[in-house]
């Protein structure tokens, strides 16, 4: 027997008997010398120009090559070849997506212009950068397919490469994955011209019947299929073959990579339910809710079904609720099937802020629901009720503990323990994110000035300890002395001064129950409103009886009386003047009196009532409702809020200037259902004043327990809609493109424009005592809003906590001119 022959005489190539390494490569070459049509077959494979069943390893190599073979190396071989083919079809996939699809869609103008560009980058993400990673490895395949057909010695050390390459796009386009086909079926739905145009694409040949859906997740599908193949040909590898090198290493590439992509993909998967929720959600008509869904930071941290209890005709029914917890919000909605693939929810309930969420009782008994049974098929199994016990759980909003108080009921009692973690989790994270926040643009941070001073009696004042105590803080003031800032605070036993920074304050003025005060350093006037009347003081001798420097009689002795029996007033600058607004009886009537102040020369303060007067009348007093009680100015008008609405007048023609028409102006209403369900909410709330849009000539009305949009003529705008707060005001300021609502329990911070809720302070017996100033001046030191509120109570003594909200970044607080046109024709003002 030669060399060159087996045991059974048949014939064996003689490289056969040499190295492995060396019988692989002289073997391929030995068997490309038998065959006739093989590179042929080779090229026309290349070119696509086979049909499917001849695309085999098999069918490109002669017999003789399948003979010698051993069956190892031949399904070896196939699986190689399988790479390649399997590469082939994918780039052609990836180029059908390219020509078939996007193209058209962006020249048929199928998706509106507007959006086309957006639409494309949603749903074809990065796919381009793709077909460009796998063009040039399939360049690369295709040439060690010739170099070494039939018989490919390796594939792996070109498909190493080109992964550390294509792993970053891949993980861009996998995690984007599940927001690419949300996005594609959302304009399924709604787009028929889209929906026709994937019909005609699907005519295409390469297609083959298959939908976009398809081709969008190919690259989701391409590496794991590839991972098989590799894991395949591993086993098909002789141990001693180069192969046993680099395929494990990159089978462990690939599949950590796949790995690291699933919480990517878990991510994207939970926002497009976020944004499936939010597209399925059914408002209440009239309210208008910004909840800031479509922040980029916005979650959806658990959802599920709930139920609820309510009565209906005298007897308890239960109601199968779906309900959404968000990062900012609760929601209870009540599912609708409107098909087998649209549901939509109905808002049930107000949403609830997690900020005014709380956590009732979860560990209550359960109790039975009574259901109808479903089996059973006698008239006794048809009207015999079974029963499922439900396990409740309770909820309610801390600004209204009672009348918005829920008790749902959970499946089970594990289902009960689940909602309470998540519930609590949300809680815990909000709290975190709002502290974490609390420097950031739009925020207001509050910088206390004093918590241990002021205090007043908690019930009656202890016996021995009634002087050493000032009374509740009624009003406080900013004030301003050359360089030197003060704060000036008054009290039921009188008005109290300090540095700022200062914790020991000194009493400047004895007078009984001063309510309110407003400093204006244009006119070096300081004015106090008490039981007595209203008087301005020299500003310059107040400071410096804060210093010591002088004697309260000394700065008494400045005083000049405005008017007695006054029940409010307001100070400051309109226009060019600077003026007094305030409100007193005469008889049975009140009056609105406006005053102009002569002396604005800061320079020369006055300090006593000799002389000719610093006020002058200006004009004659108008006649107001005596249950008026607070005057804003906005713009060169005075808004005059009283229990029967808001009027308007000219301060400069007050007896003039009032309109009989108060605002908003509902007389339209009874055309209007919309209109008319506004004005009856209107008239059940206490309106607290009016603030301007910004960059807009709509103008924000403040009610205590809600707002709404009206026009500059004072019609209601925004289909009559309105805006609840989540807390009864009783007062507000207006910073910048903000407003902030206050009640004795909470503070809310709201933008003008939309009412989008975007912080909430809590606290105890909160307001504000700042108010008084009309307009505040870019000079004065009166920029702020000031709030005081209950602090810590000791031997019977409570300490009112004095602080500051300030600002963490510059507001804009946009002027009059900056919308042109913003006060032509304005019927109301």
């Amino acid at each position: 027997m030669t060399p060159t022959q087996t045991a059974r005489g048949e014939s064996r190539p003689p490289s056969i008997e040499g190295t492995p390494e060396m019988a692989v490569r002289d073997l391929s070459s030995e068997l490309s010398n038998l065959t006739l049509d093989s590179e042929e077959g080779l090229r026309r494979f290349q070119r696509g120009q086979l049909l499917d069943d001849d695309e085999e390893w098999y069918r490109l190599v002669p017999p003789e090559a399948r003979v010698v073979l051993d069956p190892k190396e031949v399904q070896r071989q196939s699986i190689l070849f399988e790479i390649i083919k399997s590469e082939k079809d994918y780039v052609a996939d990836l180029q059908t997506v390219k020509e078939v699809f996007i193209e058209p869609i962006i020249n048929t103008l199928t998706v509106p212009q507007h959006r086309v560009n957006g639409f494309i980058s949603e749903v074809f993400f990065n796919i381009d950068q793709i077909l460009a990673h796998h063009q040039r490895m399939l360049g690369a395949l295709f040439e060690r397919q010739r170099e070494q057909h039939p018989l490919v010695q390796s594939l792996s050390d070109i498909i190493l490469d080109n992964s550390l390459l294509f792993q970053n796009d891949y993980e861009d386009y996998i995690k984007h994955y599940p927001i690419a086909e949300a996005r594609h079926r959302s304009e399924l739905r709604r787009n028929q011209r889209y929906q026709y145009m994937l019909q005609q694409c699907s005519l295409a040949p390469s297609v083959r019947k298959r939908d976009l859906i398809t081709f969008l997740s190919r690259p989701v599908t391409r590496l794991p299929r590839l991972l098989l193949l590799l894991e395949n040909a591993k086993k098909n590898t002789e141990p001693d073959h180069p192969d046993m090198e680099t395929i494990p290493l990159l089978i462990s590439i690939l599949s950590d990579f796949i790995k690291s992509t699933q919480p990517g993909i878990a991510a994207s998967e939970d926002k497009v339910r976020f944004w499936n929720l939010c597209e399925s959600l059914v408002y209440q008509r009239g309210e208008i809710i910004d909840l800031d869904l479509y922040d980029e930071s916005r979650s959806l941290i658990y959802q599920g079904p709930l139920s609820r209890r309510y009565k209906s005709n005298m007897d308890l029914q239960w109601a199968d609720l779906h309900v959404a917890l968000l990062d900012n919000y609760l929601l209870l909605l009540k599912p609708e099937a409107r098909s087998s693939t649209v549901t939509r929810h109905h808002v049930v309930s107000r949403p609830i802020p997690l900020e005014y969420l709380r956590l009732g009782v979860f560990n209550g008994p359960p109790e039975n629901r009574r259901e109808k049974a479903e089996d059973g098929s006698g008239l006794l199994d048809r009207v015999r009720a079974r029963y499922r016990p439900m396990f409740p759980l309770t909820i309610y909003h801390a600004s209204s503990k009672n009348s918005r108080r829920y008790t749902l009921y959970a499946d089970s009692d594990t289902l009960r323990d689940k909602w309470r973690a998540e519930l609590q989790e949300g809680l815990d994270i909000r709290k975190i994110r709002q502290e974490s926040n609390m420097a950031s643009p739009s925020l207001f941070a509050p910088h206390i000035f004093n918590e241990t001073f002021f205090k007043y009696a908690a019930l009656v004042a202890p016996y021995g300890l009634s002087s050493q105590y000032t009374g509740r803080v009624n009003a406080a003031v900013e004030l301003s002395s050359g360089s030197q800032r003060f704060i000036a605070v008054s009290c039921t036993s009188g008005v109290y001064l300090a540095r700022r920074g200062e914790r020991s304050f000194r009493k400047v003025l004895s007078v009984p129950n001063p309510t309110c005060m407003v400093s204006l350093p244009a006119v070096g006037k300081l004015f106090v409103l008490h039981e007595g009347g209203l008087f301005s003081y020299s500003l310059d001798m107040m400071c410096r009886a804060g210093l010591g420097l002088i004697s309260g009689q000394t700065v008494d002795a400045t005083k000049e009386c405005i008017a007695p029996d006054v029940m409010f007033f307001r100070a400051g600058r309109i226009g060019n003047r600077y003026m007094v607004l305030y409100g007193a009886r005469s008889f049975l009537q009140v009056y609105l009196y406006a005053l102009e102040i002569n002396n604005a020369d800061s320079s020369h303060p006055r300090w006593s009532t000799a002389g000719v007067s610093t006020f002058r009348a200006f004009g004659e007093p108008l006649s107001i409702p005596k249950d008026t009680y607070n005057i804003t100015l906005l713009s060169r008008r005075i808004v005059i809020c009283s229990e029967k609405g808001i009027s308007v007048a000219d301060p400069a023609n007050l007896s003039l200037s009032l309109k009989s028409a108060s605002l908003p102006d509902f007389t339209t209403s009874d055309a209007s259902l919309p209109m008319a369900g506004l004005k009856a909410r209107c008239a059940s709330c206490k309106p607290l004043g009016i603030v301007r849009c910004p960059n807009s000539d709509e103008l924000l009305v403040i009610y205590d327990e809600l707002g709404c949009y009206i026009d500059k003529h004072g019609v209601p705008t925004r289909s009559s809609g309105y805006l609840r707060w989540e807390t009864k005001a009783a007062s507000y300021a207006h910073r910048g493109d903000y407003i902030l609502l206050l009640s004795p329990e909470f503070i809310e911070t709201r933008t003008v424009h939309t009412g989008k809720l975007v912080q909430v302070l809590e606290g105890t017996d909160m307001r504000r005592i700042d108010v008084g100033l009309l307009s505040p001046d870019k000079d004065s030191a009166q920029v702020t809003t000031l709030i005081a509120m209950r602090g810590m109570e000791d031997q019977g003594l409570v300490a009112d906590r004095i602080l500051e909200l300030v600002e963490t970044s510059e507001l804009r607080t946009p002027r009059v001119s900056d919308v042109p046109g913003a006060w032509d024709e304005f019927d109301m003002l």
